[in-house]
């Protein structure tokens, strides 16, 4: 029985081996061996944030590449027999004689809706610790601009909340605004304030901070997160810690991911904080490789690398989405030196410049807008109607103010008309002063200009200007949303609206004033 059983056993433990084995034979012989050729270059040389390397015959300009440590290049110089990478990550570990393979994808971002609230960096890996990014599509960093025919005029204001922007250097969606001025004037405050100011408006922001204090940034998140803006934006981080590479690529990113958010029809506002340390990782990169140094030791196609940048900043055709993509780029000046290479070239690639004055800052005055050496080159076709009907002169008369206070200095005796310019010019200094992170609304700077154009403010004196525009921003709220409506629509105010606006702030504001001392007498009398 036992004998029979081993038997049976061996035979069944035969047939399904013989089994097995035919069916691997099958499935092997239906295997066909693909080859493909895999291109591996030799690194010869190691620099600071920069790697030569032999071989790579096929490689394109601007692929990514990876080393043994799956640290990223990017391809940068292409020369018979050899290839200069730019490196995107540390360069610890990579020595002469490592590998280094294609990817054959150039160098991409991943675009959608999900990077808003995130913080990235370049070669987007996220930096806020809310987990992998996902995304479905990638855009590459360098893309064309829009072909002309594709582009429509700038007429849509960006409010910006900064009085004296919106009222002297208004900003449209689609145009170039160069922000400019010595270090710690107030430049990134204005860009962060503009962004501030997008809520409720339907505008994404996208900031993109290049070689900045990572302490610096930190702070600008800060008051993005309490003040609600994140929801609406994206940061982009390259510091100053990390390689010249990252820092170069940063821009170029940030862009690309506005410009999924245009081609969809939106409003997108990108800064770039700043292009001074841009132009200077370029530098850096170029005479590291060789480069022929220009004028600053600057190499010779700096100019074309910020005008292919903003020049991917429109406002689309319709048929084309009619999105527009608005670019602040934020530059350092040095001494109030405007006419220095990287300010002159930026200047002229852009529609316009506000310039921070270091002698205003000192002096109080902030925001610190210079508001001679400040335009905007579109100018009053993105403001709304009736913002052209109440600004007025007041560029003009704002102007002849100064000019007359440094003529007064000199104690000579002044005729009435130029005090009372005097006195009027004071006003509005002290109207255009703003606390940061406090935006006004659109009919409460339509108020302020009424009262400056009726001369409403010329009997309050100047301590209590300030004081008057906290009861105007908390008595006006929700007070004209008939008005306001019509406002937002690019319509005129008319004779009887301008006078209902003008009847309140006579009864609610400045009668308060008069009434006051009143009160305080009645007061006195009563303990008396």
């Amino acid at each position: 029985m036992d004998n029979t059983t081993k038997e049976i056993d061996t035979l069944s433990l035969e047939e399904n081996l013989k089994t097995t084995f035919s069916s691997m034979n099958r499935v092997i012989k239906q295997q066909k061996a693909s080859l493909y050729v895999q291109e591996i270059g030799i690194v010869s040389a190691v620099g600071k944030g920069i790697v030569t390397a032999k071989g790579l015959p096929e490689v394109k300009a601007g692929e990514i590449v990876i080393f043994k440590d799956r640290q990223r290049g990017m391809i940068f110089n292409l020369e018979p027999g050899k290839v200069d990478i730019v490196l995107l990550d540390d360069a610890k570990g990579i020595k002469a004689g490592d590998e280094v393979r294609r990817t054959h994808q150039v160098m991409d971002v991943p675009v959608g809706e999900s990077l808003l609230g995130r913080v990235i960096d370049p070669v987007s890996r996220p930096l806020d610790g809310l987990g992998t990014l996902r995304t479905m599509e990638r855009y590459p960093i360098e893309r064309e601009s829009p072909p002309i025919m594709d582009r429509e005029p700038v007429y849509v204001p960006l409010q910006t909340g900064i009085l004296v922007v919106d009222a002297l250097v208004p900003i449209g969606r689609g145009q170039r605004e160069l922000i400019l001025g010595d270090r710690q004037t107030g430049k990134t405050a204005i860009a962060v304030d503009t962004m501030i100011n997008q809520k409720d408006k339907e505008v994404i922001c996208i900031y993109c901070a290049i070689g900045q204090k990572l302490s610096s940034v930190a702070r600008v998140i800060a008051q993005l997160k309490k003040s609600g803006a994140m929801a609406y934006s994206l940061v982009m981080v390259a510091s100053g810690e990390d390689t010249p590479g990252l820092n170069y690529i940063a821009p170029y990113a940030a862009t690309s991911i506005g410009e999924y958010f245009m081609e969809r029809g939106k409003d997108v506002l990108v800064i770039y904080d700043d292009l001074t340390h841009h132009a200077r990782s370029y530098r850096e990169l170029s005479l590291l490789l060789r480069r022929p140094p220009a004028r600053e030791a600057y190499p010779g196609d700096i100019f074309y690398i910020h005008s292919r940048l903003l020049e991917r900043a429109t406002h689309l055709k319709k048929e084309k989405g009619g999105g527009s993509l608005t670019a602040l780029p934020i530059i350092e000046t040095q001494a109030q030196n405007l006419s220095a290479y990287i300010p002159t070239n930026l200047i002229s690639i852009t529609d316009g410049q506000i310039y921070l004055s270091p002698q205003l800052f000192q002096g109080g005055l902030l925001p610190a807008v210079d508001v001679g050496k400040s335009v905007s080159r579109v100018g009053g076709k993105t403001q709304l109607a009736s913002y052209q009907e109440v600004v007025g002169s007041l560029r003009l008369t704002y102007s002849q103010f100064q000019e007359l206070e440094i003529f007064s200095r000199f104690g000579t005796q002044l005729d009435e008309s130029t005090i009372k310019i005097l006195e009027r010019g004071k006003r509005i200094r002290e109207i255009l002063k703003q606390n940061q992170y406090a935006p006004y609304s659109v009919m409460e700077q339509i108020t302020i200009l009424l009262m400056v154009n009726q001369g409403l403010w010329d009997g309050v004196s100047v301590e209590d200007i300030k004081k008057k525009i906290i009861e105007i921003k908390k008595n006006l709220e929700d007070r004209f949303p008939q008005l306001e409506e019509k406002v937002m629509n690019n319509k005129k105010l008319d004779s009887d609206e301008v006078k209902r606006i003008l009847d309140f702030v006579e009864t609610s504001i400045l009668k308060r004033e008069e009434n006051e001392p009143n009160a305080d007498a009645g007061s006195h009398s009563e303990k008396n």
